[in-house]
């Protein structure tokens, strides 16, 4: 009767604790956003703030887009006047270019590869980011091509490290970024295109045989007494 209680109850937290998480993960940015928003632009109702935030997003990419002129201008004014502010002028420069990064880069996180580290024996998962700008590939090699791949720490993918590695050693895995993700935050424990309900499966039954071993393990033991 234990036995099953415990499948049940670990069952039950494979299926709810993404769907909790996700949704206080969601909750948390809605409410953040809207107590920003309507504390200068008072809004009741439900939403307002994210639906407002949303419009002045569009809007802003709808005026960048359509007048480019005027927009650079003020921006290059803008620009311009952060310069002059030092500590302003490193965070303004440095959440700019993470953030053209991230969202005009084609070749940031679109491809996993493995690589030859932390020696040439062992071959570890990254991912594979944008080449090496033209200042510092001449540093590298002069005779090969290298690229720029990031190494995520498992179980925290806000934190890893980059290397530069001859592109001769990269292999190009025919896997899923996804899949690649969900592998590293569980420290190996969700293989890439593995079946997770046979493999929780096939544990939950070699601990059921160890359980029942160990009682008759016990059992030969008070017999034998």
């Amino acid at each position: 009767m234990m036995n099953k209680l415990s499948h049940y109850f670990i069952n039950g937290l494979i299926v709810l604790v993404p769907i909790v998480i996700t949704y206080f993960v969601i909750a948390t940015v809605f409410t953040l956003v809207e107590g920003i928003v309507e504390s200068y632009i008072p809004l009741k109702f439900p939403g307002a703030g994210v639906a407002l935030l949303i419009i002045v997003i569009l809007l802003a990419g709808w005026i960048t887009s359509t007048w480019t002129w005027a927009s650079q201008r003020i921006i290059s004014y803008f620009e311009t006047v952060v310069d002059k502010i030092p500590v302003v002028k490193f965070i303004y420069n440095s959440v700019k270019r993470v953030s053209t990064m991230l969202f005009e880069s084609k070749t940031m996180f679109s491809q996993v590869v493995l690589i030859p580290y932390p020696h040439p024996n062992v071959k570890t998962i990254g991912f594979l980011m944008p080449k090496p700008s033209s200042l510092l590939a001449p540093y590298l090699s002069k005779d090969e091509e290298y690229e720029s791949v990031f190494l995520p720490w498992s179980l925290n993918m806000t934190s890893g490290f980059n290397v530069f590695v001859p592109k001769k050693d990269i292999i190009y895995v025919d896997i899923s970024v996804e899949d690649a993700f969900q592998y590293i935050l569980t420290a190996g424990g969700v293989m890439p295109g593995a079946d997770v309900k046979a493999d929780l499966a096939k544990i939950q039954e070699v601990k059921e045989k160890m359980e029942k071993a160990q009682q008759e393990k016990n059992m030969d033991s008070v017999e034998n007494k």
